[in-house]
């Protein structure tokens, strides 16, 4: 497997493929299990009923066509989403686990509600959870329904002003969660001695004071003209730089199992580190690729160590 690729095909088998201990870094934005899109669905239920939609939500744009039903109104089937969202990331966490560099990290964007599913998954694969960054978004969809509405439509109108300025649904999600994970360093040793032989553990407080952010977990991007239409999910460029400086030098490895429309590799690719994706998804897989093939940044770097292991 050569750096620099994207590689077609799922990231579960491909990882094999992967040296033991060579990657620097890992930074994925990983599907969240909530049912947005048919490769989102994470579970064995069966229950038709979980991808539909109401016709507000068919005219209220494409990420709001899919949202299913209120957890409340769920079904013992429904309840088990969580538990299945945890086995799958059981199922792939542990590789993540081999091919990192002793004291590397493990960014993941995960969705607020299973987040805590990812979390347990990946200390039981000896994962330490480090930190939850807090990513502010600044914008965000909102579509919460006024419940004097639905009262006013059966001509309630005692219940209608009574509940008038209540909602249904949730706050406006500004903040998304980036879990961040550290494979654990040699017992005997120091972190500062890791550092030394492996090149990762530290993060680089400079990095964030370049993009205007002090040493907070609260990190605020914006989003730029080109940072959406290539994936329904797409992140910010710069915030995926933001992460890969914070815990990288320049020429190690940067990988991204779940890489949609490339934003990760790209971001690697224009600070000079080495990077690997996969993708599954054919048309996003196509989209990346040709993402990361114009871009006039050529990688100027070999890692040697990646080279010898392989």
């Amino acid at each position: 497997m050569e750096l620099n690729n994207i590689y077609y095909g799922d990231s579960i088998e491909l990882i094999k493929s992967i040296p033991d201990e060579s990657i620097h870094l890992i930074l994925s934005d990983i599907p969240y299990g909530i049912g947005y899109e048919d490769w989102d669905v994470l579970h064995d239920n069966t229950n038709n009923a979980y991808l539909g939609s109401s016709p507000a939500q068919e005219k209220a744009g494409a990420i709001f066509k899919k949202r299913g039903k209120p957890l409340n109104g769920w079904s013992e089937e429904d309840r088990m989403i969580a538990k299945q969202y945890y086995d799958w990331v059981m199922s792939w966490a542990s590789s993540w686990y081999k091919v990192l560099k002793p004291g590397a990290s493990a960014f993941v964007f995960a969705g607020r509600r299973l987040a805590p599913r990812c979390v347990i998954a990946f200390e039981d694969c000896g994962f330490t959870f480090k930190d939850m960054i807090a990513w502010d978004k600044t914008r965000a969809p909102h579509r919460a329904q006024r419940i004097s509405c639905v009262y006013e439509r059966r001509n309630d109108s005692v219940s209608a002003e009574k509940w008038r300025g209540w909602k249904l649904g949730n706050l406006r999600p500004l903040f998304e969660p980036i879990l961040w994970f550290q494979k654990p360093y040699p017992i005997g040793g120091t972190l500062a001695d890791n550092i030394i032989s492996n090149g990762v553990g530290a993060y680089n407080e400079a990095a964030l004071l370049k993009y205007g952010i002090s040493g907070d977990n609260i990190i605020r991007t914006r989003y730029e003209s080109s940072d959406s239409g290539l994936h329904p999910t797409q992140k910010p460029l710069n915030l995926m730089k933001i992460l890969i400086e914070l815990t990288t030098l320049e020429n190690q490895i940067v990988l991204d199992p779940f890489c949609g429309s490339g934003t990760t590799l790209l971001a690697a690719k224009e600070l000079n580190r080495q990077y690997l994706g996969f993708e599954k998804e054919e048309n996003y897989f196509s989209k990346a690729k040709e993402r990361l093939a114009k871009s006039n940044i050529s990688n100027m770097y070999f890692n040697f160590d990646y080279a010898e292991n392989s």
